[in-house]
């Protein structure tokens, strides 16, 4: 039997997780970048820490926007098969929802129409950029992630052979981090994509970056290589922000997808110190 949900739930649920996610930092962020107080043995370094987790509370505490970037509207859909949506069309309520969280919460609508010509301003930061996972159940799941410019705009992707090796990987994330800098905001999350297609990669890489931090891959030889990364990451010495110090990141997540024979495609994606999510389940 079908269950049925009205879109006019889902508009709303996705109104509430575009202002609260952009207001509230999620608490394994928030621990991380405590535990970075603690590690960081950069005096300046540990000060910018400081400063970041005051502006978290500020933003909790005022109720608003943790960053300035409240960035594109980025939603993960996994919808029960076991569900009729009714009432309207379903990307149109979500897309509705965030027209409403974002001028409801006062938050900076970050949306060009046309992304190498006029660049003329959407006005409600809509369309979002909806990835859809059919499950099992009858219920759905709606995760939202803002994803800001400047971290996006430092994420990269490479068509490495698999004679490459994890050597090859190594050197691709470690140039790619180091090529960052300070440009998006350490200390930062990276999600790594490994194997699929071109598209596939890059998609896992982000979903990477909504695993809670303390939480490896399942894989322990992936785990493994988490942490090995980690810690050459944070050899570089960029720091907080970019000021020099030992946090850069604080945490490597890698997720892997089965790959063709010739191929073996990476996709890091880098996420700021603001790592917003908020998920929901209907």
């Amino acid at each position: 039997m079908m269950r049925e949900i009205d879109v006019g739930i889902i508009t709303k649920e996705i109104e509430r997780l575009c202002i609260e996610a952009n207001y509230y930092l999620p608490q394994d962020v928030k621990k991380a970048l405590e535990d970075a107080v603690e590690k960081e043995e950069s005096p300046l370094g540990k000060e910018i820490i400081i400063d970041i987790l005051s502006n978290e509370e500020i933003a909790r505490k005022k109720l608003m926007p943790i960053c300035q970037d409240t960035g594109l509207a980025v939603v993960f859909l996994e919808l029960g098969q076991d569900v009729r949506v009714v009432g309207g069309d379903l990307y149109e309520a979500i897309n509705e929802g965030v027209r409403r969280g974002y001028i409801n919460g006062y938050l900076r609508k970050s949306c060009v129409d046309d992304p190498f010509m006029e660049r003329k301003n959407t006005g409600d930061n809509t369309p979002a950029i909806i990835h859809t996972t059919i499950v099992k159940g009858d219920k759905i799941k709606i995760t939202l992630a803002p994803k800001g410019g400047g971290s996006e705009n430092m994420s990269a992707l490479a068509m490495l052979k698999p004679s490459d090796g994890v050597e090859g990987i190594k050197k691709f994330v470690l140039e790619t981090v180091d090529k960052a800098g300070s440009n998006p905001c350490p200390p930062i999350i990276v999600g790594i994509g490994i194997g699929g297609t071109i598209e596939m990669t890059t998609l896992i890489a982000k979903k990477a970056l909504l695993r809670t931090i303390g939480e490896y891959n399942p894989n322990p030889v992936v785990a493994k290589f988490e942490k090995e990364l980690l810690k050459e990451i944070n050899k570089l010495g960029i720091g907080p922000q970019g000021f020099g110090g030992r946090i850069t990141a604080l945490a490597v997540h890698i997720e892997t997808f089965p790959a063709h024979i010739a191929s073996m495609p990476v996709a890091i994606n880098i996420q700021c110190h603001a790592a917003r999510h908020k998920e929901t389940i209907i």
